[in-house]
């Protein structure tokens, strides 16, 4: 069985969504940053972690890809052009959306309050408007590459949640219409389900 270290209201929701779409079984152990528990495994402090085993794997993305690839699902095989286009994807919405999201936010409340820059709210959000217009034109519906859901699906609605979170809109209707179909998924229901009992 896998474990899981983290926090809901974190990137260890992305790996906990693709854990249930997976059908995986696995144990949530919620811890923050730096947790004894987690410096225990991963030197850096950073959540998630995920332990298979005697591997412990940290970084969300890589995460996910390790899963992906085990199971052979989420994912396009290794050395094929739609794998290289899934990759072109997560790594756009690791640059264009996981970065501004998380800079923004350790501006508006993580770093030490004599380190934010409140005026840079405003720049990122003008970024992730060009990101999110930049993206609407690369979906293809129903998924973003198409009719197979991947690793970048669940990272892209993930982003789209947090976005909502601290007010960077989401101005394409193509997106917001598949954000909502992504957060009606099962897996993202059963997500939401243990969120509440949290």
């Amino acid at each position: 069985m896998y474990k899981v270290y983290g926090r809901l209201q974190s990137r260890a929701s992305r790996v906990l969504w693709l854990l249930e779409e997976l059908g995986q079984e696995y144990e949530f152990i919620d811890v923050g940053p730096h947790d004894p528990q987690v410096m225990a495994l991963n030197g850096t402090g950073k959540i998630p972690v995920l332990v298979d085993g005697d591997h412990v794997i940290s970084d969300s993305s890589a995460i996910m890809t390790y899963l992906a690839d085990k199971h052979g699902a989420f994912t396009y095989p290794a050395g094929t052009p739609e794998r290289a286009q899934q990759d072109s994807l997560f790594h756009a919405l690791i640059d264009e959306f996981d970065a501004l999201l998380w800079t923004a936010t350790r501006h508006m409340g993580i770093l030490p309050e004599d380190k934010r820059v409140p005026a840079i709210y405003e720049s990122l959000k003008w970024e992730f408007e060009n990101s999110v217009d930049r993206l609407s034109k690369r979906f293809q519906g129903p998924f973003l590459q198409g009719d197979k859901i991947t690793i970048a699906d669940i990272l892209c609605a993930h982003c789209m949640s947090w976005a909502r979170g601290i007010e960077f809109p989401v101005n394409a209707d193509n997106l917001r219409a598949y954000g909502k179909e992504m957060r009606s998924r099962e897996a993202a229901q059963r997500m939401g389900a243990l969120a509440k009992k949290a």
